[in-house]
């Protein structure tokens, strides 16, 4: 859960490096004015499902978001760990049908919820 979490933050603040590491230059992007406006946090949802068009940090999500998620975010910075964690958060609770969609592109066996369910309840998140 947790790695799902840094993931959907990611689409606000990583783009790979071809290092072992992220790179850290989205993390002072302010999230919370992205997750305010109904139109930047569409237009990253629509990215990650590949319904719209994709900024450059967007498409290096998509691209990277499979191994996030497998590796449990071993990649990410703990700037993009918290990060994750309020963008997965605000996701679940307030845009629970945003939240289906995401999970049912990138976790359609449930593999990854199941994998982290303890984790999220742990961080006061049911999933």
């Amino acid at each position: 859960m947790r790695s799902l979490v840094i993931c959907c933050a990611l689409a606000v603040v990583v783009m790979a490096a071809p290092q072992d590491k992220y790179t850290t230059k989205y993390d002072n992007v302010d999230l919370e004015e992205i997750l305010s406006s109904d139109r930047l946090f569409n237009n990253y949802f629509k990215c990650l499902l590949g319904d719209g068009r994709c900024t450059p940090d967007g498409s290096e999500l998509k691209r990277i978001l499979p191994e996030a998620l497998e590796s449990n975010c071993a990649k990410c910075s703990e700037a993009q760990r918290r990060g994750s964690e309020r963008v997965l958060r605000f996701v679940i609770e307030k845009k629970p049908e945003h939240w289906k969609q995401l999970q049912a592109k990138y976790d359609p066996q449930n593999k990854y919820v199941e994998r982290y369910r303890e984790q999220a309840r742990s961080m006061g998140v049911n999933i």
